[in-house]
């Protein structure tokens, strides 16, 4: 496929679902938060995967296999190599065009959003694989307009991939640190407004990074039909912040790097190819003590 769209309908998963080219991904993770603070639990959608996935798709294991698990910060990209080497073992890579799935899994919440999807996507990107897309609505878009499911187990044949890695499309502590000061870096904190404004947390402080503007990645589409909003109504959420501004760069950042991706993902889909995602995001700038943290009051 010459130029793959950033964002698929389900009409068109469904039009191509034969092509021999087209791997299809469901990258669940289901993520919950204990009614006491602290922490999120997180769990791999694997054994739900075996219960029923779109057909044809193969399963991706974002939480363990496809994350740096030396780590201690949350889903930080693992070593180029182990990524590499795990798609293809998934049959992505060169010649192959890869549509990325999720069951919108935040327990206990309505918000619609592709955030593992998009997460996924953001790191082949960064990888090198530009032949990828989020299907939009995910696996709960797919499954209310009647579509059919599948408990076979899809193996394609082992890839080769031969793409560089794109530096520009991720973010560290200190260029977070740089672009506070800079007029021209956009700082987009992608989480609520109460973690925003810092009178809820998950995170060791509460709050947000100096000079950052606030954009909910839940408020992108339709709670209902999980439906993205019309482009003029997503570019109205950005433009308040000069996000859309061709001139500026933008970051954005979460709690743990995931929704990030998705409000990434939705400017580049608006026109904004210089954005960068700060992998690390809260979880590891509110540990620094030495990184300022504010707090707003409303």
């Amino acid at each position: 496929m010459k130029d793959m769209p950033l964002i698929v309908t389900t009409d068109w998963l469904a039009e191509h679902a034969e092509d021999p080219g087209l791997r299809i991904i469901d990258a669940t993770v289901f993520m919950s938060f204990p009614e006491a603070g602290g922490p999120p639990n997180v769990e791999s959608g694997k054994q739900a995967f075996t219960e029923g996935h779109i057909p044809g798709a193969a399963f991706a294991d974002l939480a363990g296999e496809l994350s740096d698990t030396a780590s201690e910060l949350p889903f930080m990209v693992p070593p180029r190599e182990v990524f590499i080497e795990k798609l293809a073992e998934l049959g992505i890579g060169d010649g192959t065009f890869t549509v990325i799935y999720d069951r919108n899994a935040l327990a206990g919440e309505d918000v619609a959003a592709s955030y593992w999807a998009s997460r996924l996507a953001w790191q082949m990107r960064y990888e090198g694989f530009s032949q990828v897309a989020v299907l939009e609505g995910g696996l709960q878009k797919w499954l209310a307009e009647g579509r059919e499911l599948s408990t076979d187990t899809v193996t394609y044949p082992k890839a080769k991939f031969t793409g560089q890695r794109r530096p520009e499309l991720i973010a560290t502590k200190e260029d977070v640190r740089r672009a506070i000061e800079d007029g021209q870096t956009i700082l987009i904190n992608s989480l609520s407004a109460e973690e925003f404004h810092g009178s809820r947390s998950d995170d060791p402080r509460s709050g947000h990074i100096p000079s950052s503007e606030h954009v909910f990645f839940g408020d992108h589409a339709d709670e209902q039909t999980k439906a993205l909003h019309p482009d003029d109504q997503l570019r109205a959420a950005f433009e308040k912040t000069g996000a859309l501004d061709p001139a500026n760069k933008v970051i954005t950042y979460c709690g743990g790097g995931i929704a990030a991706t998705w409000n990434a993902l939705l400017l580049n889909k608006l026109g904004q190819e210089n954005v960068a995602v700060y992998d690390g995001s809260m979880a590891e700038w509110a540990s620094d003590p030495s990184c300022p943290v504010v707090k707003s009051g409303n």
